[in-house]
């Protein structure tokens, strides 16, 4: 394996990511198409902290909204959050897109659930979607979830197949439930390919404060502390703030760093660091979206749960650094753990051993 040598990363380059996965934690209003056809208005998107430009999961739900406007000919809204919103604010939006006449209407994050199940219940002929939640019951609501224990696990092999050092670490955003989630799955994996392998463990916030979804200098501190003890392969399940630990990754040198959510080596605002992300936990947010819209769209909208597991490739893994195709008994490991998660020889955890 070809390792990354030593590069100094700029003031500047570390200023423009975190303004890129920031600028859009601030509600920017509406942002509307202009294309419309008898299918009426078309989409409601409403995001989750870190907006469009995020890089990771609310870009992920971004690529499903444009790609259902383009395929059905339909018009649409995108909405960003505030900073420190309430969910009044979040009810208010929802409210604005439905009385305009969008359909559906979705949420992007669990932080959207207790409102859309506000609001859909005034609006029982909008069908309305929550990503990454699954409590909700009223009958036209879809709640989009996904195993992100099981590709996380995935990542956990790549980081004991990798690491050099038997030392990694795993950076969540937002000390949630869901996050556990990533965490519990990325510990798994790397306890059951190598038992001699530390994994360090950090957040860069705790409920209720959520901007460490956005917080690209937290991620480069942590990731700069976890780099100081050796660590040489790190997880960031962060939203915005990966960009952060990224550049930290790539300023130490001889260490990798795991995307999450989406392809974080093709994201063209990570190209500075995107030599340092051997591989991504992809997180199907584009397609779950894209599907739910087609489900209306036929008439047929979605109801209940909907998950997307591993076997259903709503989770996996990406292959587009040609450093880590070069890896052919990491890459071989991986896809043996895929097909034992599949076939149900690997439970995997949602929750982290203490």
């Amino acid at each position: 394996m070809r390792r990354v040598t030593k590069i100094v990363v700029s003031g500047v380059a570390t200023t423009a990511l975190a303004f890129a996965a920031t600028a859009c934690g601030n509600d920017s209003g509406d942002k509307s198409s202009s294309s419309s056809n008898s299918n009426g208005k078309g989409i409601g998107l409403a995001y989750d902290v870190g907006g469009r430009g995020d890089q990771s999961f609310n870009d992920a739900a971004a690529a499903g909204f444009d790609k259902a406007k383009k395929e059905f000919d339909i018009g649409g809204t995108e909405k960003e959050p505030k900073d420190g919103e309430s969910d009044a604010d979040k009810v208010q939006r929802l409210t604005e897109m439905a009385r305009q006449g969008y359909n559906p209407v979705i949420g992007v994050g669990f932080a959207y659930a207790k409102s859309i199940d506000e609001v859909a219940k005034k609006f029982p002929k909008t069908s309305f979607a929550v990503v990454d939640d699954s409590s909700l019951q009223t009958k036209n609501v879809a709640n989009l979830v996904f195993t992100e224990e099981q590709g996380s696990y995935l990542m956990g092999v790549v980081a004991a197949k990798t690491t050099k050092t038997d030392t990694v670490g795993f950076i969540g955003g937002v000390d949630t439930p869901l996050i556990k989630k990533f965490e519990a799955g990325f510990k798994q994996g790397v306890a059951d390919t190598n038992s001699d392998v530390t994994v360090l463990t950090e957040y860069i916030t705790q409920m209720p404060d959520f901007k460490g979804f956005a917080d690209p200098a937290g991620g480069k501190r942590i990731a700069s502390g976890m780099l100081s003890k050796k660590a040489d392969v790190i997880y960031p399940a962060a939203g915005g703030s990966g960009g952060g630990a990224f550049e930290a990754i790539k300023t130490k040198g001889d260490a990798w760093g795991l995307g999450v959510d989406s392809d974080q080596y093709k994201i063209p605002a990570l190209s500075g660091v995107k030599e340092v992300i051997l591989t991504s936990m992809l997180k199907n947010v584009e397609g779950s979206v894209y599907d739910f819209v087609k489900s209306v769209q036929d008439g047929k909208p979605q109801s209940g749960i909907v998950s997307a597991d591993l076997a259903q490739d709503g989770v996996g893994y990406s292959k587009s650094n040609p450093e880590f195709v070069k890896m052919t008994e990491t890459i071989a490991a991986v896809d043996e753990a895929k097909k034992k998660i599949a076939d149900g020889e690997i439970k995997v955890a949602t929750q982290p051993k203490k």
